[in-house]
C-alpha cells in the first residue's frame, strides 16, 4: 500500500472551501487503498493527533501571537522534521510552498515523488490580505514559487486559467493536471425555488471577504438594486478585521444597514440550508490578477448550482469553464455595478427564467462537478506519479 504524506498549511476540518477540498482528496486517497498521513496546523481546539475520513492527521502547533509568514515558515519546518524522522513516503503531496519548497529539494534524499497542488499562489494572493508587504519579500516568494514548480514531478490545479498560468512561468503543460472542485450529490440537492410574493428576495454571497471577492461592486450595485426591488443582501463568511471594517464602512456610507446582513462562516454542513432559503446566489469576483491571471476554481459557485438557485456571477474566464451564460446562469461585467443591477433585476422580475437556470445549473453540477470524478482524476495522477520510468534503451 503506497505511502502517501498530504500536507496543507489550512485548518482542516473549518468552513473554508479548502477544508472541503482535502477532505474530499482524503476520501479519494484512502478509498483508493493509499495508506495517507496529512499534517496541517492546529487552531488550539482540534486534537494534535486525528483520524479523518480513514487518513491519519498530525496537526502542528501555532502561536498564534506571531504574523502569518512566521507561522507558515515555522509550519514548513515542522513537515521537514516529520520527514527526517519517516522517511518512508512514496509520494508528498502539498498545497502550498511553506514546507513546498524544502520538500521537493530533498525529494532525492528520501526517495519520495513530489505532487503540487496549486489552488493560489501566495506572490499574487498575498498583497490582497497583506496591502502593506513589502515588494522584495513578495519578489523573493514569487522565486521560491518558481523554484518549488520546476522541481515537483507532478502538479494539479483546479482551472486552465491556474494551468495556462503555470505553463506561462516555464513549466511544461503536460505536467499540470487540471482537476476542478466538485460538490457531493448527497449533501447539495435542488430545492424549489422560494415563493417570492409577500416577501422580500435575498441574494445570497456565501464564501471570503477578500478584496478579490468584488464584494464591493456588489454593495455599489444595491442602492441602484433597490430604486426598483426590495431585497436583503446577505453575506456569510469569514474576513480579516481590516476587510470587515471596510465593509462595514462602505454599508454605512451608502446607508444600508438595514439591507444587509453579515454573518460569520457556517460549518459546511449549513450551507446547503442556507443557499436554500435564497433567492438569487451572487459570486461577484473581481476583475484582477488573482481571479482573471492564476485562476481558481470557485467552490461556491458549484454549490448555488448543485443547489438549484439562480446564479449571478462575474463574466471572467474561471467562471466560463463552469457556467453556461444564459444556460446555467447569468453573468455581469466584472466591476461593474450597473451591469450588475440589470441582471438581478432580469431574475427577480422573470420567475421562469430563474427556474430554467437553477434546473439547468443543477443538473450541469451534479453530473460534471462532484468530487467523486475529481477523486477519480487525482487517484489517475498518483498511479501515473507511481508507475516506474523506464529507462532510454541503450544504442547498440
Amino acid at each position: 500500500m503506497p505511502k502517501i504524506l498530504y500536507t496543507a498549511f489550512d485548518i482542516v476540518p473549518s468552513p473554508k472551501g479548502a477544508s472541503t477540498h482535502i477532505l474530499h482528496n482524503l476520501r479519494g486517497l484512502v478509498n483508493s487503498q493509499f495508506d495517507v498521513h496529512l499534517i496541517t496546523p492546529n487552531d488550539g481546539l482540534l486534537p494534535t493527533e486525528d483520524t479523518i475520513e480513514g487518513a491519519q492527521v498530525t496537526r502542528i502547533s501555532q502561536d498564534l501571537t506571531q504574523n502569518f509568514l512566521s507561522r507558515a515558515v515555522h509550519f514548513g519546518k515542522s513537515v521537514m522534521s516529520h520527514l527526517t524522522l519517516h522517511p518512508n513516503y512514496d509520494v508528498v503531496h502539498f498545497r502550498n510552498i511553506w514546507d513546498g519548497f524544502s520538500i521537493t529539494q530533498n525529494k532525492n534524499k528520501f526517495s519520495y515523488k513530489t505532487l503540487f497542488e496549486v489552488n493560489g499562489l501566495p506572490s499574487i494572493e498575498l498583497k490582497y490580505h497583506y496591502p502593506n508587504l513589502d515588494a522584495e519579500l513578495l519578489s523573493k516568494i514569487k522565486e521560491q514559487e518558481l523554484a518549488t514548480l520546476h522541481l515537483s514531478d507532478a502538479i494539479i490545479c483546479p482551472s486552465h486559467v491556474t494551468r495556462d498560468y503555470i505553463a506561462s512561468l516555464g513549466l511544461d503543460r503536460k505536467l499540470v493536471t487540471v482537476i476542478p472542485n466538485g460538490v457531493s450529490p448527497s449533501d447539495f440537492s435542488p430545492s424549489p425555488l422560494p415563493i417570492r410574493e409577500n416577501r422580500i428576495p435575498v441574494l445570497l454571497y456565501i464564501g471570503t471577504l477578500a478584496d478579490w471577492q468584488g464584494l464591493d461592486v456588489l454593495i455599489k450595485a444595491l442602492p441602484k438594486i433597490l430604486k426598483h426591488k426590495q431585497v436583503q443582501l446577505q453575506i456569510v463568511g469569514r474576513g480579516r478585521s481590516r476587510q470587515r471594517k471596510m465593509l462595514a464602512k462602505q454599508i454605512r456610507k451608502l446607508g444600508l444597514e438595514e439591507h444587509v446582513l453579515i454573518q460569520p462562516a457556517v460549518p459546511h454542513h449549513e450551507i446547503p440550508q442556507l443557499i436554500s432559503s435564497a433567492d438569487i446566489c451572487v459570486a461577484p469576483l473581481g476583475l484582477n490578477d488573482r481571479n482573471v491571471t492564476q485562476g481558481a476554481c470557485p467552490i461556491k459557485v458549484l454549490e448555488y448550482m448543485a443547489a438549484g438557485r439562480p446564479l449571478l456571477a462575474s463574466n471572467i474566464p474561471i467562471v466560463r469553464e463552469l457556467v453556461r451564460e444564459d444556460i446555467d446562469g447569468l453573468l455581469f461585467l466584472p466591476n461593474d455595478p450597473d451591469d450588475l443591477t440589470r441582471q438581478v433585476l432580469a431574475l427577480l422580475n422573470d420567475f421562469e427564467l430563474s427556474q430554467r437556470l437553477a434546473s439547468s445549473a443543477s443538473e450541469r453540477a451534479l453530473t460534471k462537478f462532484t468530487w467523486h470524478e475529481s477523486q477519480k482524476k487525482l487517484v489517475k495522477v498518483y498511479k501515473k506519479l507511481l508507475t516506474p520510468t523506464q529507462p532510454p534503451p541503450n544504442p547498440q
